[in-house]
């Protein structure tokens, strides 16, 4: 922030939403928008870096076992004090307690969305539509998208479907997991790039996401569009 490096600690939360603290200012940041919200530095906003959501198949995959993995502390793990494999399940019975809860939202509270922005607009893809409809092809503030999920049925990429000024259709033959372009057949693969075809070596630009609960994106996100399948 202006050229200075913050470090940040959990302080709190708010509208079930994680607070930060940097120990620079003393300043409270929101997780999920990454805007100050409290102390010195209030109203400004961190730069979000682009990053991932992955399972761990599909990052050693792409990563081809060249990257690094941060393993769980022996001592954390024996004690019993890391969230169970089933955590997702369990949250769903958990009570919703926020000041920005919709009570007319079209979705349940704890549904998982994946949260889009681009164009000056946001629209958020109710996860277990995506994974019914793989790819889907749509627009979000009149930038046309897809939005891929991986073989693994778990880890979701948002890219914007233009090249040189043209927008590609996407679509999948029944029982193949191979991605086509309608215009040159052209074949895709996760990471956005045609792997095979008239296209081949050309890469989509991808589109950052977020992987949330309804009631968190709709709260951060007062007018968002809704994907319905």
């Amino acid at each position: 922030m202006d050229g200075r490096v913050l470090h940040f600690h959990l302080a709190g939360i708010n509208n079930q939403n994680f607070i930060m603290r940097d120990e620079e200012t003393g300043s409270w940041w929101q997780q999920v928008t990454g805007e100050c919200v409290l102390g010195p530095l209030k109203g400004r906003r961190l730069h979000a870096s682009d990053f991932d959501e992955l399972t761990f198949d599909e990052w050693k995959r792409e990563s081809a076992g060249n990257g690094r993995v941060l393993r769980p502390d022996p001592r954390v793990q024996a004690a019993g004090r890391y969230e169970a494999a089933d955590w997702e399940r369990q949250m769903q019975h958990v009570r919703v307690a926020t000041t920005l809860a919709d009570p007319n939202a079209v979705l349940p509270a704890r549904t998982l969305v994946v949260g889009v922005q681009a164009g000056g607009a946001s629209k958020a893809y109710p996860f277990d539509a995506l994974q019914k409809q793989n790819p889907v092809v749509d627009r979000v503030g009149g930038v046309p998208v897809l939005v891929l999920v991986a073989e693994d049925g778990k880890s979701v990429r948002v890219f914007d479907r233009r090249l040189d000024g043209r927008a590609l259709e996407f679509f999948r033959r029944e029982g193949s997991p191979t991605l086509f372009d309608a215009e040159t057949g052209s074949t895709w693969d996760f990471d956005g790039q045609a792997s095979a075809g008239a296209l081949a070596g050309r890469r989509l630009l991808k589109i950052p996401s977020l992987k949330d609960y309804w009631f968190d994106w709709r709260a951060y996100h007062a007018d968002t569009g809704v994907y319905i399948h």
